[in-house]
């Protein structure tokens, strides 16, 4: 069995890439960082570190990989959405008796002059948008767009597909992050009337809610699912510190367990 000394880190988010960044910057060739993406586009600009791109195969694929390849300890800083792997982490590294470190992005707070209508699911939003607006902008992503169809919508997608994810849609393509003078922009030049988004959380793309906040939209705002238990921290610098008394560091060979 390889010497469980690599780290796993579980990415697809803007903080997890800044996190890969500053490990490989910290420790370079000293620690081994396996940085772990769906797929996709999310593959397109990867830190500096050895990238995996694809599933593991459940709960258990994934204790079988944690133990086939020398890791040491986990980081989830997937997004808070990604309910489905956030999961198997925690289940494979109860299995494997691995450390596991959640980066969890803060939730947004809502500022005086936001309407936020709060939901708990897609198709709660879909009625709820519908009630309250003729042409929302909806910022989820193609799978889960349907319950979303007969609506105009305008709908913003990294790279637009081959065919439309909706029929009547609107599709802009465009990579953040954006600036609230750009997203206000965007929403006056196609008569939007109301946001639909998830409870993401960040700055990257906190500057649609500054621009409905400042236009007097309604937003519905999906919550998050419930979070997996485990320790968990909101910053880089906190990550990085767990990280230097979980797995060795060169200048301090014996870890130091919490």
């Amino acid at each position: 069995m390889p010497a469980r000394d690599a780290l796993l880190l579980l990415g697809g988010t803007t903080e997890a890439a800044a996190l890969a960044r500053a490990v490989a910057e910290r420790r370079g060739e000293s620690l081994r960082v396996v940085y772990s993406l769906a797929g996709r586009a999310e593959a397109r600009r990867p830190p500096p570190v050895e990238v995996r791109v694809g599933g593991f195969g459940g709960a258990a694929g994934l204790a079988a990989f944690l133990r086939g390849d020398g890791i040491g300890a986990v980081v989830d800083a997937t997004h808070p959405f990604a309910a489905t792997i956030s999961r198997n982490a925690r289940l494979a590294c109860e299995t494997t008796g691995l450390p596991r470190l959640i980066l969890r992005r803060p939730e947004w707070i809502a500022q005086t002059g936001d309407r936020w209508l709060p939901v708990d699911s897609t198709a709660e939003a879909a009625a709820r948008v519908r009630a309250v607006a003729r042409r929302p902008f909806v910022t989820l992503g193609t799978a889960d767009l349907a319950p979303f169809a007969g609506l105009p919508c305008v709908v913003r997608l990294i790279e637009p597909p081959p065919t439309p994810p909706l029929p009547g849609a609107a599709v802009v393509a465009g990579r953040g992050p954006f600036s609230q003078a750009e997203e206000i922009a965007l929403f006056r030049a196609h008569g939007v009337d109301a946001l639909v988004t998830k409870a993401s959380g960040g700055a990257a793309t906190e500057a649609k809610l500054a621009a409905a906040r400042a236009l007097g939209l309604p937003v519905v705002m999906i919550r998050r699912p419930p979070p997996e238990p485990g320790e968990a921290v909101a910053t880089i610098a906190a990550a990085l510190e767990w990280l230097d008394r979980t797995l060795a560091h060169p200048d301090n060979p014996q870890p130091k367990r919490p």
